[in-house]
């Protein structure tokens, strides 16, 4: 009956990763789009909270905070902080550098990277997952190295796409560590992150009074109710299921699919090197994603054998 409720599990969280992915990518590529036209990198980190609380502010009144309140103010400030307002704003100021692709490629590669670093805190590394980090980082210098002889206005949008990576992989290893429900965690950021936005509206420079209607609800949709509330938990969820590591291993797909739309709609087409190095990072993501797979399957062998 266990090993029935794995399965589902593992179905559920691979279903997850899929919608994940694609939400991720139209968030990267509408982000992209709007931010070359009217809004600010505020706005746009404004429009994503204020839509995700309006999803979440219901859950928690209909639940109550006790959840929250058990989660405790410095173990919820410090999930904002890694997760909430300053994330999307170091992403988006990334992408008024630097093309969504770039967003799409560093984003997960990093992600991958530094869940692979604070992993060895708690377990030692197998000989596979170290090949396969060892290719994601030969990527990432690949993918950077156009930006480093070019302009150094890209590589500074490529450096605040990797240390979003490092953020959100620490974010989901506390989120393990303390064993936070997918619900409370990202309710917790959300709302945390909801404070300041009077604060963003009033002093942080804006383009939305130059936006249409059309561009503002569109944001708000797919930046708060998807990425901000819909991804975010699909990722925790993830997380809550196989751990942050696997969780990080779904992010292969999100640059190919992001570079796709971006082609059509942006008009944003990668160097070929630049491709080349997007192949080498999800060749290392889908490595060490077969190395953990193996591992987990000889571990239920021997336990069977035990038995």
């Amino acid at each position: 009956m266990a090993d029935g409720r794995d399965i589902g599990d593992t179905r559920l969280a691979v279903i997850a990763g899929l919608v994940m992915i694609a939400i991720y990518a139209a968030q990267f590529v509408a982000a992209r789009f709007s931010l070359r036209e009217h809004l600010t990198a505020t706005d746009m980190a404004g429009l994503r909270f204020a839509g995700a609380g309006a999803v979440f502010l219901p859950i928690v009144w209909r639940r109550g905070l006790a959840t929250m309140k058990a989660l405790g103010w410095r173990r919820g400030l410090t999930l904002a902080a890694l997760a909430g307002l300053p994330y999307p704003l170091i992403i988006n100021w990334g992408l008024t550098h630097a093309p969504a692709a770039h967003a799409a490629a560093l984003c997960p590669a990093s992600i991958v990277f530094f869940s692979f670093l604070l992993s060895l805190f708690r377990e030692s590394a197998s000989r596979r997952r170290i090949i396969g980090v060892v290719t994601i980082i030969a990527g990432l210098l690949l993918f950077i190295a156009p930006a480093r002889t070019g302009a150094s206005d890209v590589l500074f949008g490529d450096l605040l796409f990797i240390g979003s990576g490092a953020m959100f992989s620490t974010y989901a290893v506390l989120v393990q560590r303390w064993r936070v429900d997918p619900v409370t965690a990202t309710a917790s950021v959300v709302l945390l992150s909801c404070l300041p936005l009077p604060l963003l509206y009033v002093f942080a420079p804006s383009g939305l009074h130059a936006a249409a209607g059309a561009e503002i609800a569109s944001q708000i949709f797919i930046q708060g109710l998807l990425a901000g509330a819909a991804a975010m938990f699909l990722y925790t969820y993830i997380v809550d299921r196989l751990g942050s590591q696997a969780a990080s291993l779904f992010l292969p797909g999100v640059p190919v699919a992001t570079v796709m739309v971006g082609m059509v709609v942006l008009g944003e087409t990668p160097l070929a090197i630049q491709c080349v190095a997007i192949a080498i990072m999800a060749a290392g993501m889908g490595y060490s994603a077969m190395g953990r797979r193996s591992t987990r399957e000889n571990l239920a062998v021997s336990t069977s054998a035990g038995s």
